[in-house]
């Protein structure tokens, strides 16, 4: 069984069918946070169902189960923020652009646009000095470093603030998103 990937182009057409290095960069890079969310998602399951199992069937007295998923859903949580910023699915003020002029619309959104890029690389800076401060701090259970858990902030941040860059150049939406706005 194989699966075929949709080229960026078939999935979502843009105008005069140029697609952009820029917008090739984000799409697949969307594709690929994508599936490592599922895959987070799917572990995080696994784990938490082998905790519950463990605790009142096996009694072997694991308990890195709990802290191990929290992680994992941090991680999945954060870099899921990028995939909405791909697909414009933040709170943009909706209700607002409805009863604007499309004039005074386009404005309220490379402003929101700006506001939100200006607000991600300020996490990213921010959550990179987080992330040097967990080095010196350890995980309860594991005894490892809080870099890991802590690094998923300035990660998410980045990949968040280049989607949000990509949007911006972007001449129309991905399939699907006029539909989900007025529903």
């Amino acid at each position: 069984m194989s699966s075929t990937v949709v080229s960026p182009a078939v999935r979502f057409p843009m105008q005069k069918d140029k697609q952009s290095l820029l917008w090739i960069a984000a799409f697949r890079i969307n594709w690929l946070v994508e599936r490592i969310c599922a895959l987070l998602i799917g572990i995080m399951v696994m784990v938490i169902w082998f905790g519950v199992v463990e605790r009142y069937f096996l009694h072997l007295g694991f308990t890195w189960t709990e802290e191990l998923s929290r992680y994992v859903m941090i991680w999945a949580a954060l870099l899921a923020v990028s995939c909405g910023a791909f697909y414009r699915e933040h709170i943009g003020l909706d209700i607002v652009k409805r009863f604007l002029p499309s004039r005074g619309a386009r404005i309220l959104a490379i402003s929101l646009d700006l506001v939100s890029l200006s607000f991600f690389l300020f996490l990213a800076w921010y959550g990179m000095g987080m992330a040097r401060a967990g080095l010196g701090q350890y995980a309860t259970i594991f005894g490892m470093t809080m870099v890991v858990p802590f690094a998923a902030v300035p990660v998410s941040s980045v990949l968040t603030a280049f989607q949000i860059f990509a949007a911006m150049f972007r001449s129309s939406e991905p399939a699907g998103f006029a539909t989900s706005q007025t529903q």
